[in-house]
Parts: C-alpha cells; structure tokens; sequence
C-alpha cells in the first residue's frame, strides 16, 4: 500500500514556511492506518520486544496500536506535569528554548526490552530524549520506529547508535 499517498500537506502551518505533514488522513483510512502499524509491528515481530514506549502525542496513537498488535504493554512518554505519578525527566532543545518529556519511574524495569514509537522523526530531540529516559530506568532500546522521516532535517543524526526505521522518507520539503 502506498503511504505516502495518504498523508495530507498542509503549507504554512504551524507557521509561515513550514510544509506540515497532516498523519490524519491516514489515520482516518482503515486500509492506510492498518498497514502502517501491521508493518511498524511485523518489523519487529522477532526482537523479543517488552514494551512499547510511545511520545506525546500522535506517537501515542501509533505506539498504542502497535503495543496492541504485538500483544505488548505501553508507557506514554509525556510533557510535564501530564503523569500522575512520580516521574524521570529529560530536556531537549527547541527552535527557541527547550522542552520536555517525563515517563513514570517505575514504566520501564531494568532490562526490559523497549521499541520507542513516534509519528514523525524532524530534528530528533524527543526521540533522543525519550531514548535518554529509557535507558536512565534501566531499559534497552531495541530501535526507535517512525511513520515519517524529514530526512532533510538530519533527526538521525541525534539518534546515532540506535537502529531507527521509518516507513515513509521525505528527502525534502
């Protein structure tokens, strides 16, 4: 199935020069959305993956759907003050500041096995602090899976030394 030609551009948005990537269209097509989380979960059907780890907040509908195909748990990775128990926390950079991502304390055993699920890969801070929280609680990330790569926006770079897959590549706006 083609992807890629499900997902909707949308110019200008959230502001003037930005080509947003609308995942909606094909979140709402039955035949689109199974396919991408059959073949996100099919990938890694054989790693021995524990748990799913999704970020906020499109990640969560992906990572949920993938957590459930692959008879998993999942952990939401979210902005702070958004979980309500104790949590870990890491920053990541932003065009103008910083950000964060929290993830429950005790989300995560030491060792668990983790597949880190996100919609789109940009720049790479939430993915890479994401990754930062997992392996602060002990676990081992398997690999960090997208439906989207801005390629051209070189998200890879700051996730060197985890494999990272995607099912759709844009190598320009």
């Amino acid at each position: 199935m083609d992807l890629r030609s499900l997902i909707r551009d949308v110019p200008d948005f959230p502001k003037p020069g930005i080509v947003f990537k609308d995942i909606t269209t094909l979140t709402k097509d039955p035949d689109g959305f199974r396919a991408a989380v059959d073949e996100i979960a099919a990938r890694y059907a054989d790693a021995n993956v524990d748990l799913i780890v999704g970020i906020e907040s499109r990640g969560f509908v992906f990572g949920a759907a993938v957590a459930y195909k692959m008879g998993l748990g999942f952990v939401p990775a979210r902005k702070p003050g958004k979980l309500p128990g104790p949590t870990v926390s890491a920053e990541y950079e932003l065009e103008y500041g910083t950000d964060a991502l929290e993830i429950h304390q005790d989300a995560i055993g030491e060792g668990q096995r983790v597949l880190i699920v996100d919609d789109l890969l940009a720049t790479g801070g939430t993915a890479a602090a994401t990754a930062k929280l997992v392996s602060g609680l002990g676990g081992e990330i398997i690999a960090i899976a997208f439906l989207i790569d801005l390629a051209f926006l070189g998200g890879r770079d700051k996730l060197a030394g985890y494999e990272v897959f995607s099912l759709i590549e844009y190598d320009s706006e």
